[in-house]
C-alpha cells in the first residue's frame, strides 16, 4: 500500500484561500462546512511583524484519532492508498470523530445528518486527476502524492506553530517553512 499525503509550502502560500473555494465548489459545501481551511498566523510586534498561512485538510493520519472515536466504525482507512474516509451507511452523525480529531477534519452536515470530510477528491483521482485544492492553487503551494516520495523530496516536518503536534496522530503531511 502506498500511503498518500499532502505537502504544504508555507513560504509560497499567500493566504488567498483559492484551495478552500475550490474544495467547497468540488464538494458542494454550504457556508460553514470546509474540508480545507487556511489558517493565518501573525507573529511579532510593529515594526517586526510576520504572517504565515497554512492550508490544512484531513491529514489521512497513520493513527487517526477520528477512527478511534467512532462507535460504529464508519471511519475507515483505505488499504490501497491510506485515505481516511467515512462509510455513510454506518455513520450515525454522533460527531465523536469531530471531537477527537485535533485538526478539525470531520465536518458535520446538517442536511445529511452525518459526518463528511476530505477524501482527497477520490472521484477526480479515479480519473487520473489531482485533488482540486492542488490544481487550483495559483502559487503551487500544495502537492499531493505518495507520502514517502514527498518526504524524500521535501523532508519530514509536519509541525508548525499553531497546529497540533504531529506526534498525536502521525499525519501524512509535510510542511515546508523555507520555500524550497
Amino acid at each position: 500500500m502506498a500511503q498518500m499525503g499532502f505537502y504544504i509550502n508555507v513560504a509560497h502560500c499567500i493566504g488567498c484561500k483559492t484551495c478552500v473555494v475550490a474544495c467547497k465548489d468540488t464538494n458542494n459545501l454550504e457556508v460553514g462546512r470546509n474540508f480545507r481551511r487556511v489558517y493565518d498566523f501573525c507573529e511579532g510586534s510593529f515594526p517586526n511583524v510576520s504572517m504565515t498561512h497554512v492550508s490544512i485538510s484531513c491529514n489521512h493520519c497513520d493513527e487517526p484519532a477520528c477512527m478511534k472515536g467512532c462507535p460504529t466504525h464508519a471511519l475507515q482507512k483505505r488499504k490501497e492508498d491510506g485515505v481516511v474516509f467515512i462509510d455513510h451507511d454506518r455513520c450515525i452523525g454522533c460527531r465523536y470523530c469531530e471531537w477527537n480529531c485535533p485538526y478539525g477534519a470531520p465536518q458535520y452536515s446538517e442536511e445529511l445528518g452525518m459526518m463528511t470530510k476530505c477524501d482527497t477528491c477520490l472521484s477526480l483521482r479515479e480519473k487520473g486527476e489531482q485533488p482540486h485544492c492542488v490544481t487550483s492553487c495559483p502559487m503551487r503551494a500544495i502537492e499531493f502524492g505518495e507520502i514517502e516520495e514527498l518526504r524524500a523530496k521535501y523532508g519530514t516536518n509536519a509541525d508548525i506553530k499553531g497546529i497540533p503536534s504531529s506526534s498525536i496522530t502521525k499525519p501524512n503531511l509535510v510542511i515546508n517553512l523555507l520555500g524550497k
